[in-house]
């Protein structure tokens, strides 16, 4: 018999699905945001998401499309973030317990100081271009044709603290591509221009009308997290730490007993159903999906962000029938991304916790919780493990 209420324990991070923004919102320019609502009042008919609903999603807030329902399998609360951020990293590493007191640097108004491109440029040898936040497909459309020219390299940021370079994988190639990267980590280790993530972005195609992004060779050199994490100690007392999607390249493979990149929600959605019919292990799944906040918040595409969430929903339903008695499943998010919102940063929100399991009975909304890393204190707890006096995090007790 199983000594752990929970064996397997499914976190699910529907990437910038925020709930609300929190109280300091206004410091950070968000104070009115909601990612969720906002989705639901742009949908015609709002979201039709039956799975989540049926999971308490409605509870959350007036959700154009939900409705309040008894969910007695499963408990719904809201997270405020302790750490001073509303970045990937950030929440992420906040849910493992780690409070990231100094922002990471960004350079999404200003892109790159002239003495890191010159550094960077002197190093590598090519000439570098674009040096702009911009969407990864639009910037090659603008760029790309230069870049293969020249075999200079694309150089541009986001809303996040990332540096990312773009070539063609058959004229700059990739090995080069990825130690020019290397190069890029280097210099970005100044506390000046502490960048989260080095991202290689490789592409293939002929012409700017063709050019399109080889996902699956995508490359990221991210900063370590500054202590050992909850799947640091997960892995230390010999439980599984499972990540699907960017997980791995977010804590930089610190913690990490096995990954899975993926090219898609659906990819990785697929992983995840995988994982929990195929695979028979004891400890953590960890399951970012990018989609959400890349390919629609970014944007600033409502109506596409709620079909995004739509199709998650039918997943979430051919997931469920697949849970055990002793499966935990905690869907939420790492950071807000309204696309109703001014400009195309992250927002600062409160993420949803819709905690699903068989074994749950009285399921019902909580209270709202202070810090993301209850979900790792929760995690840590549930396997009889002490958490460390230096991570953030209290368990939730109604859940165990």
């Amino acid at each position: 018999m199983n000594q752990y209420k929970y064996k397997r324990i499914f976190v699910i991070v529907a990437d910038s699905m925020g709930t609300g923004y929190m109280k300091d919102a206004d410091k950070f320019g968000d104070k009115g945001a909601n990612t969720l609502v906002h989705i639901g009042e742009k949908m015609p008919d709002g979201l039709n998401v039956p799975n989540l609903n049926k999971l308490g999603l409605g509870d959350l807030d007036d959700i154009k499309g939900t409705s309040k329902v008894d969910h007695p399998h499963s408990f719904v609360i809201k997270a405020n973030e302790t750490s001073n951020g509303k970045d990937t990293m950030t929440g992420h590493w906040e849910m493992m317990g780690i409070n990231t007191v100094t922002p990471f640097k960004t350079f999404t108004d200003t892109g790159f100081p002239k003495e890191l491109m010159d550094e960077l440029e002197k190093r590598t040898g090519h000439k570098l271009i674009g040096n702009y936040a911009a969407s990864g497909t639009e910037i090659l459309k603008e760029l790309g044709e230069e870049q293969c020219r020249d075999n200079s390299l694309i150089v541009y940021t986001s809303s996040d603290s990332v540096l990312q370079i773009a070539a063609h994988e058959e004229v700059t190639g990739l090995e080069e591509l990825y130690r020019c990267c290397e190069i890029a980590r280097e210099i970005c280790m100044k506390p000046e221009w502490m960048v989260g993530r080095i991202i290689a972005r490789p592409y293939l195609g002929t012409n700017k009308d063709d050019f399109k992004r080889v996902t699956g060779h995508r490359h990221d050199l991210a900063l370590k997290p500054s202590l050992p994490t909850v799947m640091n100690v997960l892995q230390e007392h010999g439980f599984m730490t499972s990540c699907v999607g960017k997980i791995g390249d977010i804590f930089d493979m610190y913690g990490v007993t096995k990954t899975q990149k993926t090219v898609s929600n659906e990819d990785g959605m697929d992983k995840t159903i995988d994982e929990a019919i195929n695979h028979d292990f004891t400890g953590l799944c960890f399951v970012n999906l990018v989609e959400f906040d890349s390919e629609y918040g970014h944007r600033r595409d409502p109506i596409g962000y709620g079909k995004c969430i739509e199709r998650f929903d039918k997943r979430v339903g051919e997931l469920l029938p697949h849970l055990k008695d002793d499966d935990l499943l905690i869907i939420t998010a790492d950071h807000g991304n309204d696309p109703t919102w001014t400009g195309t940063d992250h927002t600062r929100e409160k993420i949803p916790l819709l905690i699903y399991s068989k074994s749950i009975s009285g399921g019902t909304y909580l209270k709202e919780r202070d810090s993301f890393g209850d979900i790792g204190a929760t995690i840590l707890e549930n396997f009889h493990i002490k958490k460390p006096d230096n991570l953030l995090g209290k368990p939730i007790k109604e859940v165990l």
